[in-house]
């Protein structure tokens, strides 16, 4: 990955509402969603303006995910 990354260990039932805290910073790239074991579940890129309309079928495939997850880690890539 290009860029900074920042790791975030998370309970599944706070996944939704990290993913939405991290994307309106203006600085991420991409979001990327990994279980316990550390396997890639879901990878969202994020594009400036990406928010909202757009980003709100993501956000319900993230909510199906994180009822599937007891813990998840948030992987951000930034740009520099």
């Amino acid at each position: 990955m290009s860029g900074r990354t920042e790791e975030f260990k998370v309970d599944g039932e706070k996944l939704v509402s990290k993913i939405k805290e991290l994307i309106h910073e203006s600085n991420i790239r991409k979001v990327i969603i990994k279980d316990k074991d550390g396997k890639i579940m879901m990878e969202i890129p994020v594009t400036f303006g990406v928010v909202g309309v757009l980003l709100a079928p993501q956000l319900a495939a993230i909510g199906a995910i994180a009822a599937l997850l007891s813990e998840a880690t948030i992987v951000v890539e930034k740009t520099e």
